[in-house]
């Protein structure tokens, strides 16, 4: 399977016990019928008493359920999905966003041009398993996040995540945990959250090292008032926004820590059954899932970077909650400063965003907290260009840009072409290759983009003496970008 390395690698990563290839692979173990992470503390296996997976879905599939001891669905996801842009993986992101959930694996397959048979086999060649049972998958994962962070009854937590019986879900669980949903419930009740049952917190699982600080102070220098705020708390940074989740609006805020602290999020969904996209788009936000060691091998390679890296390790690429709004907020900040693109989003917010229903549950209001929705592409694309706050050019490009997205001229859901995304997005009116490149870079996810033609970027260059196509810094320029643009922020800074 193309998604796995040769099974001696493996292996060795399992008799290593390294926590680097928690999520990259899995092992099923023939002689008890579980299956581990590599990192599990239990004793090694004999090496052929072991198979490997790309995906708990295909260790589950061929018969093993989870271990309970290095609990391997709590990892970081795969790291190989996001900077691939094959239909396999265009397919697994779409699949952790709840599509087959959603709209079924008919439903997939269209969004990847494929047929259900040509997709199923693809995926079974891939991963090992075909999109039902990845799905599958993540439904009992999700169902155990709710199991051991909620009080919410058992037949309740069974529609939240997705099952469409009772008994799907009772069978589900015991086959994939080994035991009953009743017994996974074992945090007393006062460890549980009881406030209500929109309203759940968990521990995001985090593959070190993770540079917090960075990533904070690019989101919370571009929050928009009214959607998202960022501020700091001792030691903790906090993040706030609101989403629009696919069965209804949410609000959840990051707790974040430097160095090795914890990653919290407290999440107040109007429908749970939005927590697996959730919890993915806010693993996307953060860009959970990279490989930080394989990126910064390559970029500390370079002496140009070497120094930052070693500074700072596991720097991440801000991704986004919704690809579209991004590209609404890339156009914005054409020309403008950072201050002056938020000023003019919330602007369009008040505007044209919904306002959140008031939250019975707060006793105390604060100012940052989120009150509207960011505006969808259909809401802007029925927006008069003269009533928008911005040069009446680009707030004609905005309203063409919104028609196209709504239209589904372009796609830019985390299943797409990112190839063709850029390409129709350079043919519409007023994106030029530094918008189209943003957009690639954070609501796509592609890992190599230089933005070269950033002028902050193109100084940092000329002052380190690089050229314009960054090709040294290969499959990783988006990390190179970033790593500059901090470097530009530091030095202004000081």
């Amino acid at each position: 399977m193309h998604a796995l390395p040769q099974s001696d690698a493996c292996y060795r990563a399992v008799s290593g016990k390294d926590p680097r290839y928690d999520g990259w692979i899995y092992v099923g173990v023939t002689s008890t019928g579980i299956y581990c992470r590599p990192s599990c503390p239990a004793r090694t296996p004999k090496a052929e008493n072991c198979r490997f997976f790309a995906a708990p879905g295909a260790a589950q599939a061929a018969g093993f359920r989870a271990c309970r001891r290095c609990r391997p669905d709590t990892v970081p996801g795969s790291p190989q999905w996001n900077p691939r842009a094959d239909v396999a993986a265009r397919a697994m992101r779409l699949i952790a966003d709840g599509l087959v959930d959603r709209e079924g694996v008919s439903g997939l397959a269209s969004a990847v041009g494929y047929s259900d048979r040509q997709l199923n086999r693809l995926l079974v060649a891939e991963v090992g398993a075909g999109p039902l049972a990845i799905a599958r998958a993540q439904r009992a994962q999700t169902a155990r996040m709710l199991i051991e962070n909620t009080d919410l009854r058992l037949a309740d937590i069974a529609f939240a995540a997705g099952f469409s019986s009772v008994r799907q879900f009772n069978d589900t669980l015991r086959e994939v945990y080994g035991r009953p949903p009743s017994e996974l419930r074992t945090r007393p009740a006062g460890d549980r959250l009881a406030t209500g049952p929109s309203m759940i917190t968990l521990k995001l699982p985090v593959r070190r090292p993770f540079a917090a600080e960075p990533l904070f102070d690019f989101l919370a220098d571009r929050a928009i008032a009214g959607v998202e705020s960022g501020r700091r708390s001792g030691d903790r940074m906090i993040f706030s926004r609101s989403c629009s989740f696919p069965h209804g609006p949410g609000v959840f805020e990051l707790i974040m820590a430097e160095a090795d602290g914890p990653l919290t999020v407290e999440m107040r969904l109007d429908d749970l059954r939005d927590l697996s996209a959730a919890v993915t788009r806010i693993r996307r936000l953060l860009d959970l899932d990279a490989d930080p060691v394989a990126v910064d091998s390559v970029l500390a390679a370079d002496p140009a970077l070497a120094g930052m890296v070693a500074d700072r390790p596991g720097v991440r690429v801000p991704g986004v909650v919704d690809a579209n709004e991004l590209a609404f907020r890339a156009l914005i900040g054409q020309q403008v400063s950072v201050a002056g693109a938020a000023t003019t989003a919330a602007r369009i917010v008040r505007q044209y965003g919904r306002r959140l229903a008031p939250d019975g549950d707060d006793q105390v209001r604060r100012d940052d907290q989120p009150e509207y929705l960011f505006p969808t592409a259909e809401e802007l694309a029925e927006a008069d260009p003269d009533t928008l706050p911005m040069p009446r050019s680009r707030g004609r490009a905005l309203v063409g840009m919104a028609t196209a997205l709504a239209g589904g001229a372009v796609d830019l859901s985390p299943g797409a072409d990112r190839a063709e995304a850029r390409s129709r997005l350079l043919g519409l009116p007023g994106i030029g290759p530094w918008t189209a490149g943003y957009i690639a870079m954070r609501g796509l996810a592609d890992p190599d983009v230089l933005l070269a033609e950033d002028l902050v970027i193109r100084r940092e260059l000329q002052r380190r003496g690089l050229g314009p196509d960054g090709t040294r810094w290969a499959p990783w320029r988006s990390y190179a970008t970033m790593r500059l643009w901090q470097a530009s922020r530091m030095e202004l800074a000081a």
